[in-house]
């Protein structure tokens, strides 16, 4: 099995050492922490603490999300990006997760493309001044402004940027967007959650939708990691769950364990 990893969206309410213990606890190797709960990253102490306290848990910062909408780019937008990479520096974090523009602006063939490539042309020397990875992030819903992942290869080969800006690879937004190519050579981090509500439409599935992992689910997960795996990939899997009932979980733990055994066995059984 691929190392794993734990999305701080999957347990919000921990504080950053609680993430750390249950990230610990679930054997995973690394943590994804964010900006947008509701308590400040690192709840507020030094990054470099942050930093010495994930290492003493054997634990990666794989990256710190996010900066939004990165693809509508501006001196302002430079600023936000400056900031957080200068955070993610200090606490020993690998990357900056970057989240395209979701509001129905930007859409436009031609427009999309344009915009993505002036974000990431900018955005590559912030990165390596600040020697930190740029995670692109593609949403498959039909009102973001880059739902392929093809596009976003596309134009990092163009700007021969793969050295500092690679995917991550959602499972849900993957099958969202329609599935397609996985792109496992450009694919730094996968994100793993489930739909498993059998009567929703696919165009009603959202966040608090996606829960963890099991027999039920209607994505394609342990498809889509197996695809990833057979063409190279040996980077994280890491559990991001967004659903209220997964947030309430009174033993997460355990739950967390479940799924990713479950994941874990089904890829065993295909690589049989």
């Amino acid at each position: 099995m691929l190392p794993k990893a734990l999305n701080h969206m999957t347990a919000p309410g921990l504080s950053f050492d609680g993430l750390l213990e249950l990230a610990q606890a679930t054997g995973c190797s690394g943590v994804e922490l964010r900006t947008d709960l509701a308590t400040p990253v690192f709840d507020g102490a030094n990054p470099a603490d942050a930093s010495d306290a994930a290492r003493a848990a054997g634990l990666d910062i794989l990256t710190v999300a996010e900066i939004k909408s990165f693809n509508d780019w501006s001196d302002g937008k430079a600023e936000e990006a400056n900031a957080l990479m200068e955070i993610a520096a200090a606490c020993g974090a690998k990357g900056v997760s970057l989240i395209p523009r979701n509001d129905g602006h930007g859409l436009g063939n031609g427009e999309r493309q344009a915009n993505l490539r002036i974000a990431l042309r900018e955005l590559k020397p912030l990165l390596e001044a600040h020697d930190l990875m740029g995670f692109v992030e593609p949403l498959g819903f039909e009102h973001c402004s880059m739902q392929y992942k093809s596009e976003a290869v596309e134009i990092i080969e163009a700007l021969r940027a793969k050295d500092r800006i690679m995917l991550i690879h959602d499972t849900f937004h993957h099958f969202l967007a329609g599935g397609g190519p996985v792109f496992p050579d450009h694919t730094a981090i996968v994100h793993v959650s489930g739909v498993v509500d059998p009567d929703l439409a696919i165009l009603e599935m959202a966040d608090p939708h996606r829960v963890l992992v099991d027999g039920r689910d209607r994505l394609g997960n342990v498809t889509q990691v197996e695809q990833l795996i057979a063409g190279g990939y040996v980077g994280a899997v890491s559990i991001e769950a967004f659903a209220p009932d997964v947030h309430k979980l009174s033993d997460p733990k355990s739950e967390i364990l479940r799924s990713f055994g479950f994941i874990e066995s089904r890829l065993a059984e295909m690589a049989a």
